[in-house]
């Protein structure tokens, strides 16, 4: 039986945390499993649902997920490279579980291009590798995947939260929480903190002296 391999990421855009590259591996069969309790794209379901389904997930599947650190991800966004980055861990899960299939979802504009990039990093493998936009949205599988990148990185600021005592939002550059809680950590701090993205954008505004660039300044 053909086995199937979703995979997303949570935290791409956020300023504080980790990127979460996030798998979830599945024979056919087990997707109207997926369905009955409720799986589709994590950005869809709330916080209590996606780490409802996440419990359950491995009844079904295999879940796997790598965490990329801030300090790794401003390296490659130093180089225009973060779909580089992503693309690296999406490879190295297909070649970790050995999927048949991968259904991936795509954060370079050029899908088909994204998809050719996993297939590089993934080394020999047998596995048909497609690569689409709001795959996680349209997939149960690379819905799955979303949800286990989604918690992982949920539970990584969590335990920032309680590390540092408190309260640093979402960590994403639309939460003024987060905005404010950078203003007073970074008043305090020597340097910028490794749980923070110094290659940010958002720096500029926190910090007007760095140097910073934006997102879509990034080359796939």
């Amino acid at each position: 039986m053909a086995r199937i391999l979703g995979l997303d990421e949570a935290g791409r855009g956020s300023v504080v945390g980790p990127l979460v590259v996030g798998a979830f591996l599945v024979e056919p069969e087990g997707v109207d499993r997926l369905l009955e309790i409720g799986v589709a794209d994590s950005k869809l379901l709330s916080a209590q649902q996606r780490e409802r389904i996440f419990l359950t997930l491995p009844s079904i599947g295999e879940c796997d997920a790598i965490v990329l650190p801030p300090r790794e991800i401003d390296a490659y966004v130093a180089r225009g490279h973060l779909n580089q980055l992503e693309a690296r861990a999406f490879g190295a899960l297909v070649a970790r579980l050995g999927p048949d299939e991968v259904r991936a979802d795509a954060c370079d504009p050029d899908a088909r291009r994204f998809a050719r990039t996993i297939s590089r990093w993934a080394g020999p493998t047998p596995a048909r590798i497609v690569a689409r936009h709001h795959f996680d949205r349209d997939d149960p599988i690379v819905g799955a995947a979303s949800i286990v990148a989604k918690v992982r990185r949920d539970r990584a600021i969590e335990r920032l939260r309680r590390q540092l005592g408190t309260e640093l939002g979402s960590g994403y550059p639309s939460d003024p929480r987060t905005i404010d809680f950078l203003r007073e950590r970074l008043a305090v701090e020597v340097g910028v903190p490794g749980y923070v993205r110094a290659s940010w954008a958002t720096m500029q505004r926190v910090m007007p002296d760095r140097p910073a660039r934006t997102l879509d300044a990034f080359d796939p």
